[in-house]
């Protein structure tokens, strides 16, 4: 079952738990348009992000919120999270994972690695016109990428991708720099974020430690796992980010946020043949970690990665 994704930006609150529900009560003069308290079911959510420096939390609420496998994640400066909460995990087997992942191999890291660029250049090549030269070369070197990707395929598709999506205005081509305060860098950081988030909570869920990579490995990056897993699915964030760009919403304000949000809750498909599933992407996540956390265990690259659906049920295209 897919899980919810609520976000509170919109004024200062209280966090508390009533009877297994997460109350969110209001206490602003401004607002009075909106109800004094909400209750949500804990079990119901996913990730409860807040970006307002006048929320408050008790105790029993960050309690309940990770017994129920909620993840909670704070923004700050410039409203790009700064903070990620995770539930510690219940899964039944997890000291046998986590020692799949410690002694996962080389070449078993190599191949986990070759399936996430592949398909990430795939999906990227799916945000762009079919008729492009860009597409053609993306599709060309998706099927170059070599066991562990010693040709940094993905870098070089990465400066095709790009301005392919984001063309040159005048004189002025785009360039992907995280931090950058401006759009479109700014509203891919958040997207990115928030789809780490959920990543990371589904890796918990699954019983695998985010912190044990399988190709990142900044021993001062907590989410290494994450940061692998959401490689294939950053094309989800770009096709978003392109069409409210193109729009003129260039600020992150609260509307953009939650059309942003919103990536968690599309449609997606997981496997092939008959046993390929139809889905939210937050469900498809929990089916994604499982798969991975089976490849560890047999020592088989064989990874479950969700892609969006045409209405004819192929890859999304641009």
């Amino acid at each position: 079952m897919a899980r919810r994704t609520i976000e509170i930006s919109r004024e200062k609150a209280h966090l508390a738990v009533e009877l297994g529900q997460l109350l969110i009560i209001r206490d602003d003069e401004r607002r009075r348009d909106l109800p004094m308290r909400q209750r949500l079911p804990c079990e119901d959510l996913g990730l409860v992000i807040v970006d307002h420096r006048e929320v408050s939390y008790s105790h029993h609420a960050l309690v309940t919120l990770a017994s129920c496998g909620a993840g909670l994640v704070v923004c700050g400066e410039h409203h790009l999270p700064v903070g990620l909460m995770l539930p510690m995990s219940s899964h039944t087997e997890q000291v046998w994972r986590v020692n799949d992942q410690i002694n996962c191999g080389k070449v078993l890291r190599k191949q986990l690695w070759t399936s996430l660029v592949r398909a990430k250049i795939r999906a990227q090549a799916g945000n762009i016109s079919s008729s492009s030269p860009a597409f053609r070369k993306l599709e060309r070197l998706a099927r170059s990428v070599r066991s562990g990707d010693p040709d940094n395929t993905e870098a070089q598709a990465a400066r095709v991708y790009w301005q392919a999506l984001f063309p040159p205005r005048g004189s002025k081509r785009f360039r992907r720099l995280p931090g950058e305060r401006e759009a479109p860098n700014s509203l891919l950081d958040y997207g990115y974020a928030v789809l780490r988030a959920a990543v990371a909570r589904a890796l918990v869920g699954a019983g695998l430690l985010p912190v044990i990579g399988i190709h990142h490995s900044n021993r001062s990056n907590a989410f290494c796992l994450a940061d692998d897993l959401i490689e294939p699915l950053r094309p989800m964030i770009d096709r978003r980010v392109r069409r409210l760009f193109a729009e003129g919403r260039t600020v992150l304000d609260q509307p953009t946020k939650a059309e942003l949000l919103l990536v968690l809750s599309a449609t997606v498909l997981t496997g092939a043949g008959e046993s390929q599933t139809r889905g939210p992407l937050d469900a498809a996540l929990t089916r994604y970690t499982a798969s991975l956390a089976s490849s560890l265990a047999e020592g088989k690259a064989s990874l479950l990665i969700p892609t969006e659906p045409t209405e004819e049920g192929g890859p999304c295209p641009s």
